[in-house]
């Protein structure tokens, strides 16, 4: 697989009247080509601040960004931290398009959907308004909406919110880019639409060879659609592996937390098992490990790390691992017994 996008050590901090927020601390992951890589984690754990840092959407004026963002535009690598503005518009939705998590509040409410649509491929493609409009039926077709012509030239509030979303989907396809960001694509969605989403999503995917990172809090989702993790915490990638790796071999306290929360159908009255206290305050952030205040698991620890030393992304290989003090066997043993008794 070819690899499609390579983030090395990226920070965003943003100034607020109450001290620096930092928001994204040290992140890096790959995307390959034909695959869902998906970033999960609580609100504000970091994962839009990432994704929004890929399309160069933060203001510099706001947002201190370091690290680099190497995404390909067809072939040739480029650093969006390093970009200009104009070269940053030139390769968002061509090289690189996003689905945003509500689309009626990215579809405009007084134009056409064809209008918009074919707005989106004008950006790159200029002067060609009958190439553009046969272009968003053309895709309205492609994403599974029956009678494209006629639903061109109607109003977002015309189409149900399924349908809303198919319609973004269309657009951020509208220029065929190698690497597409879906940041919660399903969240407003009722079950049975999800699942038609992330189908389209997915047969999309193949059809076009492109690489999706996959914006979500919901573990349901990324079992269905995501060939790899990276769970985030406070800023931070605190575990990344394989689905198989996260589900069934979670290293990180954290990973476990979230899995251990997931609502099952029982025939017990077993309480569900959140995650006790809240995430860190990203503007004075805990000295050692940021999951540490509500970690059940510090005294296995063999030394104080956890409350005074950041722990380093360590662990079984190149493609499995995470940020813990307590020893690795440790947390192998201890954590497989607690996954045997999730899945029992």
């Amino acid at each position: 697989m070819s690899e499609l996008l390579r983030i090395q050590d990226l920070k965003v901090s943003f100034k607020t009247e109450d001290g620096l927020v930092h928001a994204v601390d040290g992140v890096s992951l790959t995307l390959n080509a034909g695959e869902t890589v998906a970033i999960v984690g609580e609100s504000g754990s970091g994962k839009t601040v990432t994704s929004l840092s890929i399309m160069g959407l933060h203001k510099k004026g706001q947002a201190q960004i370091s690290g680099s963002i190497s995404l390909s535009d067809h072939g040739t690598f480029k650093d969006v931290v390093s970009l200009k503005d104009d070269e940053i518009r030139d390769i968002r939705g061509r090289a690189v398009s996003m689905i945003f998590q509500d689309p009626m509040s990215s579809l405009h409410p007084y134009y056409k959907i064809g209008n918009q649509l074919a707005e989106a491929y004008l950006v790159h493609n200029r002067g060609k308004k009958k190439e553009a409009m046969a272009r968003a039926i053309e895709m309205l077709d492609l994403v599974g909406i029956p009678e494209p012509a006629k639903r061109a030239v109607e109003f977002p509030h015309q189409f149900s919110g399924g349908m809303r979303q198919r319609v973004m989907i269309a657009m951020a396809l509208m220029n065929e880019p190698q690497i597409l960001i879906a940041d919660e694509p399903t969240t407003a969605l009722d079950v049975t639409v999800q699942a038609q989403i992330l189908e389209l999503i997915s047969k999309l995917k193949k059809e076009f060879n492109m690489g999706i990172l996959l914006i979500t809090h919901d573990l349901g989702v990324v079992a269905q659609v995501a060939d790899r993790v990276n769970v985030m915490y406070a800023g931070r990638i605190v575990e990344e592996g394989s689905v198989d790796d996260i589900f069934y071999s979670p290293l990180a306290p954290y990973t476990l937390g979230l899995l251990k929360s997931v609502p099952r159908i029982t025939t017990t009255n077993e309480r569900l098992k959140a995650i006790p206290g809240q995430p860190p305050s990203l503007i004075n952030m805990p000295v050692g490990c940021a999951f540490s205040p509500r970690c059940e698991y510090t005294q296995l620890s063999s030394e104080p790390g956890c409350k005074s030393t950041k722990p380093e992304l360590i662990g079984l290989s190149e493609t499995h691992r995470s940020r813990c003090h307590i020893p690795q066997k440790i947390r192998q043993d201890l954590f497989a017994k607690e996954i045997k008794e999730l899945h029992s």
